[in-house]
């Protein structure tokens, strides 16, 4: 027993759009998505924002110094790097810290060591106190930077809308 499928309409054009996929420069198109999601993630340093438009979480130093939250010497944002073929694309940063700063940390247990041999000197609760090494619990709340932001959602689809137009 077969099965069969009748097409009505504008069957030529729909079969001249498939056909437009498999003459798309894959390719080509994965490297410009990728760049406009890179600019956009870089783009984030400056607005201080997630991909959602959230403000980030001022940093300690930041608000102290008068700085940019997660751009003190910029390491973090100039990692920015994407990597595409034809097959998809990717952006993202392989310094160990960023995942920290993308997911935050609830409370890790650090050791601070004295670099030299007079240790680390300090006042705690009035006194003063020297120490060769200190254990303190770190918090750093999730200042999301990778992500789709819906500017993004919209800068892929008109990508992709743009390269099949070209044909």
């Amino acid at each position: 027993m077969g099965s069969s499928i009748r097409l009505e309409g504008d069957v030529k054009g729909l079969l001249r759009r498939i056909n437009q996929f498999a003459y798309l420069d894959k390719k080509a198109v994965s490297a410009a998505m990728a760049e406009a999601v890179r600019t956009s993630t870089v783009e984030r340093f400056k607005k201080q924002t997630d991909p959602q438009g959230k403000r980030w979480k001022p940093s300690i130093r930041a608000q102290r110094e008068g700085g940019v939250t997660l751009s003190d010497k910029g390491r973090l944002r100039n990692s920015i790097k994407s990597k595409s073929d034809a097959s998809g694309f990717a952006v993202g940063t392989n310094l160990i810290y960023a995942a920290t700063h993308q997911q935050g940390e609830k409370g890790r247990r650090i050791t601070i060591r004295a670099k030299t041999s007079k240790g680390l000197v300090f006042r705690y609760k009035g006194r003063w106190m020297r120490k060769q090494q200190v254990k303190i619990a770190v918090k750093i709340p999730a200042r999301p930077f990778l992500g789709l932001s819906e500017e993004d959602m919209q800068e892929i689809k008109g990508t992709v809308e743009d390269a099949l137009r070209e044909d």
